[in-house]
């Protein structure tokens, strides 16, 4: 990451979600030297919410301070529509963000350089940089929970768009005919494949017969163990992806698909037949390597780094010129 890494030079980063906020003290050669994890409570609505950002950056950039380190910038990452050029969080419904301008928030208040970025591609940017796709060039990280969200990601940059909603690939249409997704059209990949509609489809399946709301991790689970209807609903979901990523695949041409999410952490009982589903599906296309990610839920901490990190080698950089 860094040609010349300063040991007592430190970036605070925030990724931060519905639930819960993941911080960290990140070196610039991308390792972590102080991590914590703080609630989020977005029922208390988006001012308070961004006054509790502020405060865990602020304590953060204390501590580095205390053990003798120097903060030299911010990265936050947070989950919805994000102008990452403005530094403005637009629209988020898991918090509650409408035209937030964090960066400029946080830079004001720790006077810091600040760089605002999207959770799935910052996850995607340090899965690229550091994790599973490292050294591949071009990568497609999927990012697989209650949604589906992707980032592309091109010699360590991730596309943003001209719109900044790049990477939407959970509402690639794979199933004209299936089920509404959240977003009013019917037949979206998350509305099939994510780990909260494998759920909600086992559940309609077994009707009466269910004792209580299934996960996706215990679908995986039964479906390993030979149940018939989890099997069922496994492999739907397995075919719903494998058509997502070949459709991702025939646009981008990657070298490397790496999966992360919940719904990953059914390791080879997802990988394995997905393999197989995609490799059906390639024609004159180039397969891509498709990997587990490597660097768990800490991926979009460590690209909020990455951000801070690159924005203030771009200022470097310009006040050389």
């Amino acid at each position: 990451m860094s040609d010349a890494v300063d040991a007592d030079q430190v970036v605070v980063a925030l990724d931060v979600g519905g639930t819960g906020m993941k911080c960290a003290l990140v070196r610039p050669d991308g390792v972590a030297v102080r991590t914590e994890r703080h609630p989020t409570d977005a029922a208390r609505g988006p001012t308070a919410v961004v006054g509790t950002i502020l405060d865990v950056a602020e304590g953060l950039a204390d501590k580095a301070r205390a053990d003798g380190l120097t903060p030299i910038a911010v990265g936050i990452a947070v989950p919805g529509v994000v102008d990452e050029a403005r530094g403005v969080a637009v629209w988020s419904a898991n918090v509650g963000f409408r035209d937030v301008p964090l960066r400029h928030l946080a830079a004001t208040r720790l006077g810091l350089p600040t760089a605002l970025g999207h959770d799935v591609r910052a996850g995607g940017l340090a899965e690229a940089r550091l994790g599973a796709g490292r050294g591949t060039g071009h990568v497609l990280f999927v990012a697989i929970g209650t949604g589906i969200a992707a980032a592309h990601v091109v010699d360590g940059t991730a596309v943003v768009g001209a719109h900044g909603a790049a990477g939407e690939i959970g509402h690639v249409l794979v199933r004209p005919d299936g089920p509404r997704c959240g977003c009013g059209r019917p037949g979206c990949l998350e509305a099939i494949a994510s780990a909260a509609a494998i759920g909600r489809r086992y559940d309609e399946l077994a009707g009466e017969t269910a004792d209580a709301p299934v996960t996706a991790a215990e679908v995986a689970e039964r479906a390993a163990a030979g149940e018939p209807l989890a099997s069922q609903v496994w492999q739907e979901a397995v075919e719903a992806l494998a058509d997502g990523l070949a459709t991702g695949q025939a646009l981008f041409d990657v070298a490397t698909i790496v999966l992360g999410g919940g719904l990953a952490q059914a390791g080879d009982r997802l990988l394995t037949p997905l393999r197989a589903a995609l490799h059906e599906r390639m024609t004159f296309h180039r397969e891509p390597q498709l990997v587990a990610a490597a660097l768990g839920d800490e991926a979009g901490c460590l690209g909020a780094a990455l951000l801070a990190l690159d924005a203030v080698r771009g200022r470097d950089q310009q006040e050389k010129q």
